[in-house]
């Protein structure tokens, strides 16, 4: 396994992760029995001190981890709520100009827009993320260019006083959201808590006492694991799962009505 797991399909990873559980499982009670019949009178047949010990570290790491996916899906939403405001703003703020100014500029803020919502669009596509930020960057020059060209001007001292600060955020918004994008839960993190689901899976399925095993716990088990470690996955990806950020991304879509 590499980092690369964790960026598969969700659907696909869920399915991974379900088999893995099961497989350990099996593999711990195939283990157990062998032992049995090897040793009948050296195994002991009571792992539960084992198996709480090891539950119970599971469950902390879960805890933690959903804990720290949560919080950065919060941080990725409230950065996109901020920067379609800032966006608004300086757009808004651009009217104050002479239409020979105030035009060429909002056809520049419609060109930036798009390269915004292009930029959730695209997906986990690294390089199509990469292009549009590119594009963004150089419409965001264009107009800095415009309202810096137009700060030099006296009468234009008030709109400035306005314009400049607002340009400014919006243009430094795009590294901080960007930043939000790749920062994700530590990946040695999500391996260490699916090393302990699938050893906690092996330690279940080894506490076999020679009777017929529970088909129905094991598969309840397996289920419940997966889809706390999916809802993990879903939070930390945001562009690619059920649990997303297309709502609060509409709020960047709405900017189109101000520059029609």
């Amino acid at each position: 396994m590499n980092d690369s797991f964790f960026y598969i399909p969700i659907y696909l990873l869920s399915a991974i992760i379900f088999f893995l559980i099961i497989l350990f499982n099996w593999l711990g009670f195939k283990f157990k029995k062998w032992q049995l019949e090897k040793h009948p009178g050296k195994v002991p047949e009571n792992l539960g001190s084992v198996e709480g010990s090891m539950l119970g570290a599971m469950a902390l790491l879960l805890g933690f981890t959903f804990s720290i996916a949560i919080s950065k899906f919060e941080t990725r939403r409230q950065i996109t709520i901020d920067e379609s405001n800032e966006i608004g703003t300086a757009l808004l703020r651009s009217d104050m100009y002479p239409d020979s100014v105030r035009n060429p500029l909002r056809a520049d803020f419609k060109e930036y827009i798009e390269t915004r919502i292009s930029y959730y669009a695209v997906g986990d596509h690294e390089e199509k993320i990469k292009e549009e930020l590119a594009k963004a960057r150089e419409v965001s020059d264009r107009i800095w260019k415009r309202v810096a060209l137009q700060a030099q001007i006296p009468g234009n001292i008030a709109v400035t006083a306005q314009m400049i600060p607002a340009v400014n955020d919006m243009i430094d918004i795009v590294t901080t959201r960007d930043a939000s994008r790749i920062s994700r839960v530590p990946r040695l993190v999500l391996f260490v808590l699916l090393g302990l689901v699938l050893i906690s899976s092996f330690v279940l399925g080894s506490d076999y006492n020679g009777k017929k095993r529970n088909r129905v716990l094991i598969f309840s088990y397996a289920l419940a694991m997966t889809l706390t470690l999916d809802l993990i996955t879903e939070l930390d990806r945001p562009r690619a799962g059920l649990i997303n950020l297309h709502a609060i991304e509409q709020k960047m879509i709405d900017l189109r009505e101000l520059v029609k």
